[in-house]
């Protein structure tokens, strides 16, 4: 017998050579229905995989980001088979789960894909599924899966075998089709019920531009045929709402080839909207302490080096500065925190000084290959809004907590309120992706979860997603589209007042160590803004708004008026402007309602003669006829429920 540990703790005993479906039918034949993955002792394993030692079991239903990986990766062999049987001496290579769905890279030689084929390829992927072919995964030896690729002339299935060892290579078979895998599948491929090919486009061999070019097909599927309805709507609504499209109808931002790739230019909407952001945030700064620094926008390499960052990110990095003087070397600044370290080391400090809390909307550049640049949430220079703290190892905890608060209120401010804690913790099998000591990381990590728990969040913890430098806590958003994003982070690092040799005077008049807190809630601004676009598909809150309102006059003979209204609106502080244009008022209306502008006030003869303005809220419409002092303390009123003060 054999005991199996379950994830609530319990434990029961089988036979050995039991699989993980036989311990879901012990649970109930519900769960057995729904259990298509599983994990034993923290390794993928098929539902049908002979248990021989005592351990730990987790069980996946389509509910598990898990169990989406091993359908989805599971569809990727019947998309591989499909196009085996259509495409004639085509050559795979590799079919992985992604975030959403999947894809394959194939060379297809001479042939070509593209989406008028996809009706056929689906059509032939839903007639293997339907087949009920088992998944069977069997071990192999190095020379018979080099022997069974060479047969077939895929020198790319060779290649990667080459580089794997004996006694570690697997097959995966399927109907009349075999896999070099590594497992992880469903039971059968009737359990995929929808397929939609989404894509194709080129892919370089193993990423890189000097291989041969191969054919990369997306796909997803799904186990209900309304799950792929309901996903291929939210991908509509998700076109409608891209930000690179709003924002270019909103006129807030554009790129330039000759500016350069990845390097966005704002527009004046835009650099409006980035100021309000700004000073949105400066203002709660300032309550909860934080001063303002400013830093340069490039650093002395060996700055870099000191910190670490030069050795985990310098190739990611633009290319050294070189002066006219010899040796001498400056980097584009690839990250803030390096300076703010150099500011606290301006001066000693005291115990009772602490914690000093610096605050910088300081721009920083990596390198970003030109095809992964995607608008503004992938780009070369980007704005963090980063601060850090340096504070007593007794300050830290409250610290920590305070800038949870300050988290939650930008994120509830702006219209987030569903969302996850992520505590990302090091990978403990590869100590070498991190600097500092064991006790300097225990201490951190236990910092990051004691909080989280004290705060109530609801949070997650993931091995192996900390910075090289020290633990952190994520904010995972999840947007009106049920997309997941991670928006705002907060770090504890003991490593670079070490590295940087940072230290206070102590109540024993020694010297110590301070703690260092990273913090950034809206991350950078611009993948900031463009979560937001996409979230309000460009409907801000009224407080955010570049413009509140817009004046629509009936015509020119209205203008004074329309100019009027103007004016008092000003002085009640709301944003707005006038549309004087010789347009219908019909025309008017509608552009306005394209253009997103929350109120239009519309002035004509009974207007201008009783002092009043008639307002249509976007998406609503007509709200009546008021004051423009009623105007004013209704939109007032609107902005005082979101915009909470900190």
């Amino acid at each position: 017998m054999i005991k199996i540990t379950l994830p609530d703790g319990s434990v029961k005993e089988f036979e050995i050579n039991s699989t993980p479906m036989d311990v879901a039918k012990s649970i109930s034949e519900g769960l057995a229905r729904s259990v298509i993955s599983a994990s034993f002792n923290n390794e993928k394993v098929e539902t049908v995989t002979p248990l021989t030692t005592d351990g730990n079991l987790v069980l996946y239903t389509w509910r598990e980001d898990e169990g989406k990986e091993a359908f989805w990766h599971s569809t990727s062999h019947i998309l591989a088979q499909a196009l085996e049987e259509l495409y004639p001496g085509v050559k795979l290579t590799i079919g992985p789960a992604i975030q959403n769905g999947f894809y394959y890279d194939v060379d297809l030689g001479d042939q070509v894909i593209s989406d008028k084929d996809f009706p056929n390829i689906e059509k032939k992927m839903l007639e293997i599924a339907r087949g009920k072919f088992d998944y069977k995964m069997r071990s192999v030896s190095k020379d018979e899966a080099l022997a069974f690729y060479k047969e077939q002339g895929n020198e790319y299935k060779v290649e990667l075998i080459e580089n794997l060892e004996d006694g570690t290579i697997s097959f995966c078979d399927h109907s009349t089709f075999t896999d070099l895998c590594r497992g992880g599948h469903i039971p059968n491929t009737s359990i995929v019920k929808a397929v939609k090919l989404l894509s194709v486009a080129g892919a370089y061999w193993r990423g890189d531009e000097n291989n041969k070019q191969l054919t990369r097909v997306y796909g997803i599927s799904f186990p209900k045929q309304k799950e792929l309805t309901e996903y291929l709507a939210m991908l509509e609504e998700a076109k409608k709402r891209d930000h690179r499209k709003l924002g270019k109808e909103l006129e807030l931002f554009t790129f330039s080839q000759k500016v350069g790739q990845g390097l966005p230019l704002w527009l004046p909407k835009g650099a409006a909207l980035r100021e309000r952001l700004e000073q949105f945030l400066k203002t709660a700064q300032k309550k909860a302490g934080y001063e303002q620094v400013v830093s340069p926008h490039i650093g002395q390499k060996e700055l870099y080096v000191t910190s670490g960052h030069y050795a985990k990110y310098g190739e990611d990095s633009f290319q050294p500065i070189k002066t006219p003087n010899e040796g001498e070397e400056f980097l584009l600044k690839p990250m803030n925190c390096p300076h703010h370290c150099e500011i606290y080391n301006s001066r000693p400090w005291s115990y009772r000084e602490l914690p000093k809390r610096y605050a910088e909307f300081g721009t920083v550049y990596r390198y970003e290959q030109s095809g992964e640049l995607h608008g503004l949430t992938r780009v070369r220079g980007f704005t963090q809004d980063d601060a850090h703290i340096f504070c007593t190892p007794e300050q830290l905890d409250q610290e920590f907590k305070n800038v949870i608060d300050l988290s939650l209120y930008v994120l509830n401010s702006l219209g987030f309120e569903n969302y996850t804690a992520q505590v990302s913790l090091r990978d403990p099998d590869n100590p070498d992706k991190y600097i500092g000591s064991d006790e300097n990381w225990e201490l951190a990590e236990n910092a990051i979860i004691n909080a989280a728990k004290e705060k109530g969040l609801n949070y997650v913890i993931e091995t192996g997603e900390a910075a090289f430098y020290g633990p952190k806590l994520d904010f995972m958003v999840k947007d009106a589209l049920g997309r997941n994003w991670q928006l705002g982070t907060i770090q504890v690092d003991y490593n670079l007042p070490e590295r940087f040799d940072l230290s206070y005077k102590g109540s024993d008049n020694e010297l110590h160590r301070p703690v260092m807190i990273h913090r950034a809630p809206f991350g950078s601004m611009e993948r900031f803004v463009a979560l937001l676009l996409e979230h309000t598909g460009g409907n801000f809150p009224l407080w955010l708004m570049p413009e509140q309102a817009i004046i629509l006059s009936i015509s020119e003979k209205y203008e004074k008026y329309a100019e009027k209204v103007l004016n008092l609106l000003e002085n009640h502080e709301i944003r707005a402007l006038v549309d004087n244009r010789n347009e219908t008022i019909g025309k008017k209306i509608r552009e306005s309602e394209m253009k997103k502008f929350p109120y239009m006030i519309i002035v004509g003869e009974s207007e201008a003669a009783n002092n009043t303005i008639s307002v249509r809220k976007h998406g609503e419409g007509d709200i009546g006829t008021i004051t423009v002092d009623e105007f004013a303390a209704m939109v007032k009123e609107e902005i005082s429920k979101t915009l909470k003060q900190f």
